[in-house]
């Protein structure tokens, strides 16, 4: 492994060593990422520069029992293992990361020949409504936070300026859903959350 690091030249390097920080900084790396200027999806030049090494990749992140796996279908390099450690979530972030796995599933259920989905702010929050997780309002700021979180780990891409949001507000859903989250799993973790909530209710009465 270091002798075919050490063959590289020293700009080939520097790109190893981009490619391994940002993968472990951001978990995943999209194919492709969509672009509010253009209205379109664009290739991710960090995706193939780290594709072209990652066997490479592979082999530096087992040192770390850390597989480094690619879904060819879905266009996402991603990070698994114990030792992959996220950021923690507030509660609304991980909120929306269950409401957008279900509109994801629900939308290529519907469009098997699609890999993009789409939904709004207000779609989101109606969900979050039904299943009684929502117990009142979230504040702008919040709202804001929990989406530039998601959005930094390409879990979602606003189409609109976070500045400017409100209940119409567009934003892609990213393959990225698919292993963040299995389907069985977001409604297990909806019901617990659902449970939870049951409690502290009847604990305030």
């Amino acid at each position: 492994m270091i002798d075919y690091f050490e063959q590289l030249s020293a700009e080939e390097q520097q790109k190893v060593k981009e490619s391994i920080q940002l993968l472990y900084r951001q978990t995943f790396l999209l194919e492709r990422k969509y672009d509010r200027r253009s209205g379109r999806y664009q290739m991710n030049q960090e995706f193939y520069k780290c594709n072209k090494y990652l066997e490479f990749i592979r082999s530096y992140f087992s040192i770390m029992d850390i597989e480094v796996l690619e879904n060819s279908q879905m266009g996402v390099i991603y990070l698994r293992g114990e030792q992959v450690v996220g950021e923690k979530l507030p509660k609304l972030a991980t909120l929306y990361i269950l409401i957008l796995k279900l509109i994801y599933d629900e939308q290529m259920s519907a469009v098997s020949t699609s890999m993009n989905a789409m939904t709004t702010l207000t779609e989101i929050h109606e969900k979050l409504g039904m299943y009684h997780l929502l117990k009142k309002q979230p504040s702008v700021t919040e709202i804001r936070r929990s989406l530039a979180l998601l959005k930094r780990y390409q879990i979602v891409e606003p189409l609109d300026v976070l500045e400017e949001l409100d209940g119409f507000s567009r934003m892609v859903i990213y393959p990225a859903i698919q292993v963040v989250l299995l389907g069985d799993d977001a409604r297990e973790l909806l019901q617990t959350f659902r449970e939870g909530d049951a409690e502290d209710d009847e604990s305030e009465i």
